[in-house]
């Protein structure tokens, strides 16, 4: 059984002490370590720059404010990212409390289900988000965190500011209450994007989040003083571990803005601040392409994709188009969440990135393939249900013991839902969801491959938005059969006809065709499969 497991070194990995310390406790050291160190650049409206003595002050004097206002372990947060959205989370967490990160695309039923579930009574918000989120459900306790923070006299944040230069981090640590030692306690709630259902609470302690940014340091892809273009939702587990606590604690340089759709703002920032790191989807990143002028990407040195699998011959057309190097990873809200990711350059004459595949695993990992039918361990090299264990992956979903058990055994191996191999070098490949295959005539069809195919037969690859999406549903002869979703007219015999000439197999042509107005997105980027698949079943 050995043999089929793919070991990064997990056993070692996770005997290391900085393990069990506190979110809290690493990111106070790492900015009362270097006051001036400009941290955050936040360009909502022009460009407002914090060092890392201003982000402390304002973070430790909210935290003061928290301990008064609410006795419950859990607190939401509705903001964009941003200095307030950066803050909140430091001051949340400063308390000993969680930080939840509400996703506030959702509908009203699912939020008012994630704030119930998650115990919340009180959020910070935005007077300026409150009035934009008319449906919300809000709790009767809301901190508009702008006006507190603007609302501080320059004699605190001054005699605060003072204390910090006073005192040793130790000291000072101690004085406020920063807690030291989390490890296994929760850190923080995020909830999926409900991509195929009703979106599920996961916790997230500090080992967990700990170790992912210790992962991702190992890979040396992030070093100290780099500048991180962050404009992902921090509700997004990407947006949330790198874009907050990972930056904070390496001392990477933020660049904010409170959607990625603003593509042109991201680009203006981008050039601006002279950004050397993008993060984002492929849905997200597509339209920059399009609208990036001469000189926009000059300073960046690569771009990070993640949350969905990059079409055929995206990341060649950015490589092409955009003069820097397109980094494909892979991960999941469950495991904090990277697992893998492309890296630049090489080793021992060896590339450490290739085209079509997400990466290899990050250290302190270990990987397996699972027969989905058999439960059967594979080869790496064989396709099949991809099982993770490392100190990254969560420990439990909020309230639902079994549906924890349906992923988690009690050896610690997560099971993603996801298809996919390793090849002979150790980089994955990843197939799919298991959800996004259909069954037809006994052979399972992969919707993101037929999607592909649909794509590239009409030359309908410069869309910034998805125009096509496919689905299943019953089928009385072949068990399940394909659905074609599309936001243009299609002929379905001419369809079949370029899809044949292409060599698809006949089982994998959808024979059915439905015209809709928009293909169903989530705030992520991500394809809202409930809703495609409610659309493709619906009369």
């Amino acid at each position: 059984m050995q043999e089929n497991i793919v070991d990064a070194g997990e056993g070692n990995f996770s005997q290391d002490p900085f393990l069990s310390s506190h979110l809290a406790w690493e990111a106070f050291r790492s900015l009362a370590s270097d006051r001036k160190r400009q941290t955050l650049v936040d360009c909502t409206a022009g460009s407002s720059t914090f060092n890392a003595g201003a982000i402390l002050v304002l973070s430790t004097l909210l935290s003061d404010l928290l301990r008064r206002e609410t006795s419950a372990k859990r607190v939401g947060i509705v903001l964009p990212p941003g200095i307030g959205a950066l803050v909140s989370n430091l001051a949340v967490t400063f308390a000993g409390k969680s930080p939840v990160n509400l996703n506030f695309s959702l509908g009203r039923e699912a939020l008012e289900s994630s704030i119930e579930r998650a115990d919340i009574d009180l959020i910070l918000t935005a007077e300026i988000v409150k009035k934009r989120l008319v449906d919300f459900p809000w709790t009767d306790d809301i901190l508009d965190v702008g006006s507190i923070l603007k609302g501080f006299s320059k004699f605190t944040l001054a005699m605060r500011s003072f204390a910090f230069a006073m005192m040793p981090i130790s000291w000072a640590a101690s004085w406020l209450g920063i807690p030291r030692k989390g490890g296994g306690e929760e850190a923080a709630l995020l909830f999926t994007s409900g991509s195929s259902g009703m979106p599920k609470g996961v916790v997230l302690s500090h080992r967990n989040i700990l170790a992912n940014c210790a992962q991702i340091r190992d890979t040396d892809l992030f070093p100290a003083g780099e500048t991180l273009l962050a404009n992902l939702p921090i509700f997004h587990s990407f947006g949330f571990t790198i874009s907050v606590w990972f930056c904070l604690i390496q001392g990477v340089r933020l660049v904010t803005l409170p959607s990625p759709l603003d593509v042109k703002g991201s680009l203006k920032a981008i050039r601006e601040q002279e950004v050397t790191t993008l993060l984002g989807t492929p849905t997200f990143l597509r339209p920059y392409l399009r609208r990036a002028k001469e000189g926009d990407f000059d300073s960046i040195k690569f771009v990070i994709a993640g949350a969905e699998k990059t079409p055929e011959g995206f990341s060649e057309k950015w490589e092409k188009e955009a003069d820097c190097v397109y980094l494909e990873g892979y991960g999941l809200t469950e495991t904090s969440p990277v697992l893998c990711v492309n890296l630049p350059g090489e080793r021992d004459g060896q590339s450490l990135k290739k085209t079509g595949a997400v990466g290899k695993l990050l250290p302190g990992l270990k990987a397996r393939v699972v027969d989905p039918d058999s439960g059967e361990v594979l080869a790496p090299s064989q396709t099949g249900i991809l099982h993770f264990r490392g100190p990254n992956v969560f420990e439990r979903y909020l309230g639902e013991p079994e549906k924890t058990a349906e992923v988690l055994d009690q050896d610690g191996w997560f099971a993603t839902g996801d298809l996919g191999s390793f090849d002979e070098d150790g980089f994955l490949r990843i197939e799919g969801r298991l959800s996004r295959f259909s069954k037809v005539g006994g052979e399972m069809v992969p919707h993101g491959r037929v999607e592909e195919a649909v794509i590239e037969a009409l030359g309908l690859d410069n869309e910034d938005q998805p125009i096509v999406a496919v689905a299943g549903r019953a089928d009385p002869t072949k068990g399940e059969a394909l659905v074609l979703l599309t936001t243009v007219e299609i002929d379905s015999n001419q369809l079949s006809s370029l899809l044949s000439e292409k060599g698809l197999a006949n089982l994998w042509i959808p024979k059915e065709i439905k015209r809709i107005d928009e293909i169903p997105v989530l705030s992520t980027g991500k394809l809202d499969l409930k809703a495609i698949s409610e659309l493709a079943t619906s009369d």
